[in-house]
């Protein structure tokens, strides 16, 4: 890959659009693996804001000390949300990828007391870890050809009574089908009294488009619940 300062965002989606290709998940591991080293900084040519957004809905609604919850990032990546937690006071994290490569780089951090190597939706989160975390995280990964829907009750499962899921998901055309999927599932678990949604927050200018038929920036939706107690 290209030096990070050279980079254009045409260049970046280039990168993107190819992820789409990949077919198989063995596939996509790969590409994640070698995209890690340049992840943040494309992220930045992406106007990326999905991790920021969550830990701004997270801190606003937590009423605890953030500096004594147990916050579980799933999907991490490099540890982007970890950083923004961080500065919002949060301080225990455990994260999830199904990336090495981007697990070394959360791991550079020096954020994260623990980081598992799973990808989401071919193996269930530890069952140890039920009911153990103040804070459930899932930012950037919940897309049809990453992590399914099903896996929502996984994240319910890890957090504590009273304690909060943040979820976060695209609202481009690409993504319009999946995301309806979500939200009947967040619906459905609701009128099964998992959990109350205590806010739905709907962004404009979530990134910026990469699909060949969309200019401009896409939308995209930060969801947070409170785990019924």
């Amino acid at each position: 890959m290209m030096a990070a300062a050279s980079k254009t965002f045409e260049d970046v989606k280039s990168v993107i659009l190819s992820a789409h290709k990949n077919a198989t998940a063995k596939d996509k591991v790969d590409f994640y693996n070698c995209w890690a080293k340049n992840y943040e900084q494309d992220l930045v040519l992406l106007e990326y804001r999905a991790a920021n957004l969550a830990a701004s809905r997270v801190s606003s609604h937590f009423s605890g000390f953030p500096e004594a919850a147990f916050v579980l990032d799933v999907a991490c990546g490099t540890g982007l949300v970890a950083k923004q937690m961080k500065e919002n006071g949060f301080e225990h994290f455990v994260g999830v990828d199904g990336s090495e490569g981007m697990l070394e780089r959360a791991r550079e951090t020096g954020l994260y007391q623990d980081l598992k190597l799973s990808i989401m939706g071919k193996e269930p989160l530890p069952a140890e870890w039920a009911n153990s975390f103040d804070v459930v995280l899932i930012v950037g990964a919940l897309s049809p050809s990453q992590v399914p829907v099903p896996v929502v009750r996984d994240l319910c499962r890890t957090t504590k009574p009273g304690g909060y899921i943040c979820m976060t998901t695209r609202g481009n055309q690409d993504n319009l089908q999946y995301k309806t999927s979500l939200e009947n599932e967040l619906t459905q678990m609701e009128k099964e009294g998992l959990w109350t949604c205590v806010e739905v927050t709907d962004v404009e200018n979530w990134e910026k488009a990469v699909a060949e038929f969309e200019d401009g920036y896409i939308p995209g939706t930060v969801y947070l619940y409170k785990k019924s107690v």
